[in-house]
């Protein structure tokens, strides 16, 4: 079974909620001991690898795991919200973990 060895985060400096995304993925990647990879307005990227809405646009910041045989599988799209609306950034965070911990 491969094991992830890489988060993946595409953002971008004028997207908001990628500074919530990138906070969630640096405490990930300390927590689970994964390099970190931002990568800035990946469209082609995300377009590859992202969740799309129904018109086949894609959505940023999204991030994903990248697994020692190549396969890149999609984690989130944006920070979850908490039960008030607010963004709960270590919702984002147990999500990464638990992804990166138990799947393949």
């Amino acid at each position: 079974m491969a094991r992830p060895i890489r988060i993946i985060l595409v953002s971008a400096d004028w997207e908001e909620a990628s500074q919530l995304a990138r906070r969630a993925c640096e405490e990930a990647s300390k927590l689970t001991g994964l390099e970190l990879v931002e990568r800035k307005e990946d469209w082609d990227f995300l377009t590859e690898h992202g969740a799309k809405d129904e018109y086949g646009g894609v959505d940023i910041p999204q991030v994903f795991l990248e697994y020692e045989d190549g396969r890149v599988v999609h984690v989130m799209t944006r920070v979850p919200l908490s039960q008030d609306g607010s963004p709960d950034v270590d919702a984002a965070v147990r999500a990464i973990v638990e992804r990166a911990r138990g799947s393949s």
